[in-house]
């Protein structure tokens, strides 16, 4: 039951992140883990050469620590996917974050809701594999394999609740204004 959680456990963590990296309208520093810059011939994330601070609600500030990347972030996040453009003072890079639409918003919620499917069916073919595993186990009777297999649906049962958990409070999350 400790790998079952282990594995369990690593599908929530993934669909934590993912979720972060969801664009709310509200200033979120995960939303650039994974924007990368070239520093002195090494790809390496923003956040590991600058400050990523949220001074207001709708702002991110990234403030380098070397002052000599500020262009290369910059670049950076025009060429993400972010939809983000950035301004810059000389010393720091602000990211405004408007308030998405309506329209916008039911549409992060689906994509919310798809990232939350997808967890579930990785909880859902680990519940598959250990369920194979207790079947090919040749010492258990077959009393003890439906009770084995019991143990693992309710372990199941439990982590696709947190799913849903996570997605409504992102979805709330999500709608707010």
């Amino acid at each position: 039951m400790a790998q079952i959680t282990d594995r369990m456990d690593k599908s929530l963590e993934s669909l934590s992140h993912e979720f972060a990296k969801v664009r709310t309208g509200r200033a979120n520093a995960n939303i650039l883990s994974d924007i990368t810059i070239d520093y002195y011939g090494v790809a390496t994330p923003i956040t590991q050469v600058a400050a990523v601070k949220v001074p207001e609600a709708h702002m991110l500030m990234v403030e380098p620590w070397d002052k000599s990347v500020l262009n290369a972030i910059v670049h950076a996040i025009n060429a993400s996917d972010l939809g983000i453009t950035p301004s810059t003072d000389g010393t720091v890079v602000r990211l405004p974050f408007p308030a998405p639409t309506e329209e916008r918003r039911r549409e992060l919620v689906k994509e919310c809701r798809e990232l939350a499917e997808q967890a579930r069916v990785s909880i859902r073919n680990i519940r598959r594999d250990e369920n194979g595993k207790i079947e090919r186990n040749e010492e258990l009777s077959e009393d003890d394999i439906r009770r084995e297999q019991a143990k693992v649906q309710k372990h199941t049962d439990a982590y696709i609740k947190k799913i849903d958990e996570m997605l409504k409070a992102k979805e709330a999350e999500v709608m707010e204004i």
